[in-house]
């Protein structure tokens, strides 16, 4: 009859055998299909390990989103979807475009809290409680309606995939630096990639927004400044 050595393995006449090694194959210790290192059912987590599965601490949750000024309720989002796949596929919030999911590429590009964020790295439970704005809740006026108008008459805009991100990105630096120079513009846009333009179009947009709300403050002043004359037979009238 053939011996079992006591590490598992079949051996030889003599109950010693040169296949019953201590190194581990099929179940060595140092980690075969079931040994110590971890296989299918290995102490460092495999398919039945520790490290969890669909029920695992990434269980499903519901949390509420303020999305654009508009409370929304988000059902059965994993706790680890980021909150650019809980607007997208959740909320149904497609604005916010999806590429690299890395935060390398700024087409998911929103304001949280006001302060400018790639979404495909923050996750979406942890937004609970702050304020996000895409590129839809921007509005339709002011210095949003200016940033997409010069970036329509300056041909900045081609198949269009980025411009989201880049319109979210220019509004968030235009707002903190209105006479911002070519360099803080370029350092500001540099987490947004175009495929089209070559950028050059993308600046040329940012300048003449600069430009009209230059022109516009400088209407303003001079409109305060005025003294209003008084009316024909007033106190100071002739």
């Amino acid at each position: 009859m053939t011996a079992v050595a006591p590490d598992g393995f079949a051996a030889g006449p003599t109950g010693t055998g040169e296949t019953a090694g201590t190194d581990g194959e099929a179940t060595g210790t140092d980690g075969g299909a079931t040994g110590a290192g971890g296989g299918a059912n290995g102490g460092d987590g495999g398919e039945a390990g520790v490290g969890g599965g669909e029920t695992g601490a990434d269980g499903n949750e519901s949390y509420r989103l303020n999305v654009d000024g508009f409370l929304r309720t988000v059902n059965g989002a994993r706790l680890g979807d980021s909150l650019l796949t809980v607007l997208r596929d959740t909320l149904g919030v497609t604005a916010v475009k999806d590429a690299c999911e890395q935060g390398r590429c700024g087409a998911c590009s929103v304001l949280l809290d006001g302060r400018l964020a790639a979404s495909c790295t923050v996750l979406a439970a942890d937004a609970d409680g702050t304020r996000v704005v895409t590129v839809a809740g921007l509005g339709g006026a002011g210095l949003a309606r200016a940033v997409r108008a010069m970036f329509l008459a300056e041909g900045a805009v081609q198949c269009g995939f980025c411009t989201p991100g880049f319109v979210v990105a220019v509004t968030d630096l235009l707002t903190r630096h209105p006479d911002a120079d070519e360099e803080e513009i370029r350092e500001a846009l540099a987490g947004n990639i175009c495929r089209c333009t070559g950028y050059g179009r993308i600046l040329a947009a940012v300048r003449a927004v600069q430009a009209e709300r230059s022109l516009l403050r400088s209407g303003d002043a001079h409109s305060s400044g005025q003294t209003q004359r008084p009316p024909d037979g007033g106190p100071d009238g002739g």
